[in-house]
Formats: structure tokens, sequence, C-alpha cells
């Protein structure tokens, strides 16, 4: 390469590193800037996303949901929907987080199953199921006949959540590796969908409920568990809070009907819907 077009390269390399990093902090948090920064030698650029990864969200009519500020929460990633901030994903570095022991106590996740009212043989989706915490738990209730997809946009968290699952012996579990978009499930075949503290973090909230729904049996049910927003001594960062009218605001542009909130655990709220279109609507 001559030296004039090796310095032309140069220079748009490092134009798109800049670039890339703004678009790691905008759509898909720190986790996802070394990858973009290696892709650039592999083909065009794309925002944080795999092979399909953007798709309807390329559209003008779907960058017309979203809001983007220079000025916004640092736990923040500067892209708002329906007025609220979306916040940074925790990334694998955070699965000790998911498994530390006082969570037991803090979150009460037997009480949350429980609450769930799962029957053997039913097919459950946990979102975003990182190390498996709840996945294994939803897994005993649904028995041998039932199914758990453990659904992870990060590869690094698949592969810990499958190491999880063979060491307490569970088999009824599936990994899936979603997008960003997608939670690349099968269509209509899914009675409960679970989000525990995650819906919050999703980079494109309004795709990704799309593809949930599509996933969902006619009657099956979404499942937000999020810290609440409404109570000042929830010690959570308060991008990682929703409140239950934000909730709704955001899961009713879908066909979701909202049934119960159920306010039994310390500092979070379980907000459920069901998918219309069912005889017991």
């Amino acid at each position: 390469m001559s030296q004039p077009r090796q310095k032309v390269v140069q220079r748009r390399l490092g134009s798109a590193r800049v670039f890339s990093r703004t678009l790691a902090q905008l759509f898909c948090g720190r986790g996802a800037r070394n990858w973009l920064i290696l892709a650039l030698a592999a083909g065009p650029l794309r925002p944080c996303a795999d092979e399909k990864g953007l798709g309807a969200s390329d559209t003008p009519a779907a960058s017309a949901r979203y809001e983007f500020r220079s000025d916004h929460d640092p736990d923040g990633i500067g892209k708002f929907f329906l007025g609220r901030e979306i916040a940074h994903v925790m990334g694998r570095q955070g699965a000790g987080w998911l498994e530390r022991p006082e969570r037991g106590e803090e979150e009460k996740p037997d009480l949350l199953v429980q609450s769930l009212k799962l029957k053997p043989g039913d097919v459950v989706a946990d979102i975003g199921a990182g190390t498996g915490y709840f996945s294994w738990r939803m897994a005993q209730a649904v028995d041998g006949s039932g199914l758990v997809y453990g659904v992870d946009i990060q590869q690094e968290m698949i592969d810990l959540f499958t190491k999880k699952m063979a060491e307490r012996k569970i088999t009824n579990v599936k990994a899936v590796l979603g997008s960003i978009t997608d939670v690349r499930l099968p269509t209509n075949s899914v009675d409960l969908v679970l989000m525990v503290d995650v819906y919050h973090e999703f980079s494109h909230p309004y795709e990704m409920m799309q593809s949930i729904c599509r996933s969902l049996k006619p009657g099956g049910r979404v499942v937000f568990v999020e810290y609440r927003l409404e109570d000042p001594a929830v010690p959570i960062k308060r991008l990682h809070r929703m409140s239950e009218a934000q909730v709704r605001k955001e899961a009713e542009l879908h066909p979701l009907q909202w049934i119960e909130t159920i306010k039994t655990l310390p500092r979070q709220h379980v907000i459920v819907f069901r998918k219309k279109g069912s005889p017991t609507e």
C-alpha cells in the first residue's frame, strides 16, 4: 500500500473508532465498545448488532420512537423512550452481583417464583437470564415436562448460564443467545416471560417487546420485575428502577393487557400482563 493511501486508511480507522465508541455508549453501553473497534477490520460498521441485529430499528419510523440527548445521566446511554432514559447494560463483570448471598433476603426469589403460579409442562422464558438465578428455580416449578429458555445477549453470560445449570443438574433448560432487538424464540411457544431487573436496560425496548409478544402463546403472560421508583428507600440507582405507571405505559403499546401488580417483594413490584387474543380476556 502506498504511503498516502496508508495515511488515509489510518485516518478513517481513527474516525471509525471514535464513532464506534459513540455508538457503543448510545446503543449498547460500555460492554460493546471493544467489540465494535475490533469489528472495524471485518466489514461495514454496525452499531452493536449481530448479523440481523437492528432490522426494523433502522427505519425512519422506528428511529422516531427514540430521543437522543448529549446531556444525560452518566448511568444511562443517552437514549430515551417515552421520557425514560435507558440504563447501561450490566456486563459479564456483574455476574457476582447476580449471585450475591444477600440477594435471597433482598429479593425473595422463591416467593417471586411461587407468585408466578407455574404448572408442570409450562414453557417459560427468562429474558436477561444472566447466571440463571431464576431459571433453575422455574425449571423445578415446571417439572421435567416443562421447559425454561434462558435468554441473554452476551455469549459470556450464556456460557456461564450453561455451566451453572450443569452444576445444578438442571436439564429442562435451553440457553438462547438473543440480540438487542430479538429474543429469538419460536412464535406462539411460550406460556410466561419473566424479566427481572432487565427491561430498563433494553437498548431497543419497543422492538424487544414486539419479539417477546410474538413468542407468547395467546393468553400467555409477561412479568416485569423492577425496583420501585416510587419508593425513595430502595437503595438502587434511579435509572435502574421503574415506576409502575411507566412500565404500563410502555407495555400497553403492544397487544398486552394488564392483569395485576404484586407487591409482596421487599423492593420490587411484579407487574403482570396477558397477551390479548385469548378466550380468557
